[in-house]
């Protein structure tokens, strides 16, 4: 068996699950230190949506493309 042939199994599941957690702790703590004026754009419009599915499209693109 190659590492090629292997499927995901629970460490890799864990390492994306901690990972998703530390984006997200770090994005909530720049958020917080942003002036207030800032912070008033990143709450009041839809800048947070366009970020996470513009994120999510690129996660699915990648995980899409073939192997090189």
């Amino acid at each position: 068996m190659t590492a090629s042939d292997r499927t995901p199994g629970m460490r890799e599941a864990l390492v994306v699950g901690g990972l998703a957690v530390v984006v997200v702790l770090a994005a909530a703590v720049v958020t917080f230190l942003l002036p207030p004026d800032v912070g008033s754009i990143v709450f009041r419009t839809p800048l947070l949506i366009l970020v996470l599915i513009v994120g999510t499209g690129a996660v699915l693109w990648r995980i899409t493309r073939p192997s090189r």
